[in-house]
């Protein structure tokens, strides 16, 4: 089977040498070539023509945000960033992953990390994952983004056209006086589907939304602050303690599990540093099972795009234990389709829907 080919772009010849070194150790993986600048990218990447390219966010002459930008609108390719935790470098990521970029991986300690080798897994998993993600799906995403970014652009579900709607699905709704929770898992290419799907609902929305997205700390902050901007519903990094409240949602803070508690007749937010499941915390079974043993609460889920299969246990868990509906993103809008088709596997899945309907399910379902 032919090697995955690689290019890797980083300012700094250590930093260049220690990604080289980690990612040739795979016997999947050839590196075809490095750069030391944006300009030296664009030249290799159109020589060389590798399969994945690994960017570094911060390079003088050209940015990595602007070195993407050319290669996705001259030919698009799987990009994953490398990014300081920092909170420009946190931002300038996020633009980046809505330019095109299909994930990205934070350097441990600043642009030159001595300690890289502590993400050197992840790392070499995200260029794999990279190499096999919906690059057609990116491009159509990113054009949307290109044509219409801003709140007063977007088109909301109104709730005439959800009312309509109902009508021909009035079997499948949940207890219209049962207090709701919506709990959306997702990894890969998840910044874009949550914005497709967040920026949808209205103000209105009537229930609380948890979010388990798969993100160092550091960078869950700067995604809230950007989906928020963006919305007409509130969004916001979820933060211990507070009480959950309608037409918010709230995204897990990197680094810490998500888990709902009852106060009296309120729910509220719980945030642990309980081990990593699937790898992750946060963790979207975590949330799932949390979720799962609240009584007299239903409870619509959502599993979208990313890799591996966290989300598929709690799902189980969830379907045990009360009220649930459960969506999965379709493979054909999908950036990688691992963590849905792992639910759509369980056989407990309600719908499985391209991501631009979506919201518009969750709201059959309120």
């Amino acid at each position: 089977m032919a090697k995955i080919k690689v290019l890797i772009v980083d300012d700094s010849a250590f930093m260049r040498k220690l990604i080289s070194d980690f990612l040739s150790e795979h016997s999947k993986i050839e590196v075809i070539g490095t750069a030391r600048n944006g300009e030296d990218a664009i030249k290799k990447w159109r020589t060389l023509c590798p399969d994945v390219i690994t960017l570094d966010v911060e390079m003088p002459i050209m940015n990595g945000l602007e070195v993407l930008k050319v290669f996705m609108k001259e030919q698009p390719i799987p990009v994953v960033m490398l990014s300081s935790t920092t909170k420009e470098g946190a931002d300038t990521t996020l633009q980046a992953i809505q330019a095109g970029a299909v994930d990205f991986v934070a350097k441990p300690s600043g642009s030159i990390s001595i300690d890289l080798h502590k993400i050197k897994t992840e790392l070499i998993e995200k260029v794999l994952s990279a190499s096999k993600a919906n690059l057609r799906k990116i491009m159509h995403n990113h054009q949307d983004h290109i044509l219409s970014s801003s709140k007063e652009t977007k088109k909301f579900i109104t709730s005439e056209k959800i009312a309509s709607e109902k009508q021909s699905i009035t079997g499948n709704r949940l207890d219209a006086n049962a207090k709701k929770i919506v709990c959306i898992g997702t990894s890969t290419g998840g910044p874009r589907a949550l914005q497709q799907v967040l920026t949808s609902l209205p103000k209105d929305f009537g229930s609380p939304i948890l979010v388990v997205q798969h993100m160092p700390a550091g960078f869950t902050k700067s995604l809230a602050n950007r989906l928020d901007s963006l919305s007409e519903i509130k969004v916001k990094e979820a933060e211990d303690g507070e009480l959950l409240q309608k037409g918010t949602a709230y995204i897990a803070p990197g680094g810490l599990h998500l888990e709902v508690k009852s106060i009296g007749t309120s729910l509220a937010v719980s945030l642990g540093q309980s081990a990593p499941r699937n790898g992750h915390r946060p963790s979207v079974d975590v949330l799932f099972e949390s979720v799962s043993s609240l009584e007299h609460v239903s409870k619509i889920t959502v599993i979208m795009t990313g890799m591996g299969s966290d989300g598929a246990k709690g799902l189980i868990e969830m379907k045990k234990n009360g009220n649930v509906k459960a969506i999965a993103e379709s493979q054909e809008t999908s950036i990688v389709f691992g963590m849905p088709k792992s639910a759509i596997a369980t056989n407990l899945v309600d719908e499985v829907v391209n991501v631009e309907n979506i919201a518009e399910s969750i709201m059959n379902y309120i």
